[in-house]
């Protein structure tokens, strides 16, 4: 024990010595003990962000979406297909019709999405329209009117030209005035604002205050001319029985769009947990890339070790031999020199671990500037990360010139001097 004790106390003493040096050689490891914090943090914080969304409409729900036959719902073939123009017209609101007749669902809404400019008194502004039943704020609990009042689905059967709009469309357009029953022109059409929401901010990265919302068969009707729709949200009475809820609803739509194969099927159906895992899934392999990339640089501080280990060992080769001239064994020689690695990238470990969590702590309040409640914390895996990395990288790139030092040959080391 007390020869590990002067191992240490030499490894330390070398390193007072050799102040120049050891800073510049801490650099790197810094570097890259900050990125690991840094990145394994961001991770974590967005994939809490997001998973917060989810819980935020609640675990009772079933989203139905179109996606290209012979392809699966989170494909890449999928997502290419429809973004290169592959339209998918089978999902009707007459489906979210049936779907509500299941014993378990206690409501539905099925919408679609387009764009388009609306104006006010010469005041201009390309807007989302989003067209959803009467039943949304069911669905999205987060809707909430403060003033007038949301569309009815007697509005929606009899093409009602009314709207709900968000609080940044309220800005835009009325300025100080109250919107409520002020007629806004989209395509050339008046609309009538029955309702104003409260403010909601961004949400999943979606500004939901510049949203226009509006009975869907209107939207599908008289502005965009199609008669289907993109997606079906469907809640449900008993959390309990939500797969076998989905199980029924895949059924039903099978039988709707006569597509008895799985291959045929034109819809996907999803439970809120089931989209929940595979965010988690998602973000996980996101996450140990980006550690991936960043331990990039820790293997390039690594090297930067392994070569100041080497000029340390020619310098001090006659310390070497002349401490095993003494009785200093392999062993001996060995550990100190490993010590002095480890140490050092242990110190490093401390001052990125340090760096990361300030580094967390500005990035948290820059985003906050931009309207993201997004939370960078340093975690106890970051912290981890952190040490372990910093230790591995130690061990791994100080072992083999200390045993090159173990290994010198007393007499050749004293006769070097």
């Amino acid at each position: 024990m007390r020869l590990l004790f002067l191992s240490i106390k030499l490894a330390v003493r070398n390193l007072r010595n050799n102040k120049g040096r050891t800073v510049l050689t801490l650099v790197g490891v810094v570097i890259g003990i900050m990125s690991v914090i840094v990145v394994n943090s961001s991770g974590e914080g967005v994939k809490k962000y997001i998973m917060g969304q989810f819980d935020s409409y609640g675990n009772d729900l079933i989203q139905i979406e179109t996606k290209v036959p012979a392809t699966s719902h989170t494909s890449s073939e999928n997502a290419m297909g429809q973004a290169q123009g592959i339209q998918i017209t089978t999902l009707k609101v007459a489906d979210g019709e049936e779907i509500a007749k299941l014993p378990n669902v206690s409501g539905y809404a099925a919408g679609t999405m387009g764009q388009e400019i609306v104006s006010y008194k010469g005041e201009n502004k390309r807007a989302m329209l989003f067209g959803n039943g009467a039943d949304y704020p069911l669905i999205d609990t987060g809707i909430k009117v403060s003033e007038g009042t949301f569309y009815t689905e007697s509005d929606d059967n009899s093409l009602a030209q009314v709207v709900v709009i968000g609080q940044d469309i309220k800005d835009t357009l009325f300025k100080n005035e109250n919107p409520v029953g002020k007629n806004i022109k989209i395509k050339g059409m008046n609309f009538k604002v029955i309702g104003l929401l409260d403010k909601r901010g961004t949400v999943s990265f979606f500004n939901y205050d510049e949203l226009i919302y509006l009975p869907v068969k209107t939207l599908e009707k008289k502005i965009l001319g199609i008669d289907y729709v993109r997606y079906i949200s469907v809640k449900v009475k008993d959390v309990n029985k939500i797969d076998v809820t989905a199980a029924d609803i895949t059924d039903l739509l099978k039988k709707l769009h006569r597509t008895p194969k799985a291959e045929q099927e034109d819809f996907s159906v999803m439970t809120m947990q089931e989209a929940q895992k595979i965010i988690d899934d998602v973000f996980n392999v996101i996450t140990i890339l980006l550690l991936a990339l960043t331990s990039i640089s820790l293997v390039v501080g690594g090297v930067g070790i392994m070569n100041i280990m080497y000029v340390a060992v020619v310098e001090r080769t006659f310390e070497i031999g002349l401490r095993k001239a003494v009785g200093a064994k392999e062993k001996d020689i060995k550990n100190q020199f490993l010590f002095e690695a480890v140490i050092l990238t242990s110190l490093g470990g401390i001052v990125g671990i340090v760096l990361g969590f300030i580094s967390n702590l500005i990035f948290s309040y820059v985003l906050s500037l931009f309207g993201f409640a997004l939370e960078l914390s340093l975690t106890l895996n970051s912290v981890l990360l952190g040490v372990g990395f910093s230790m591995a990288t130690g061990i791994i790139f100080g072992y083999y010139p200390a045993w090159k030092a173990s290994k010198l040959s007393p007499m050749e080391a004293l006769r070097k001097e």
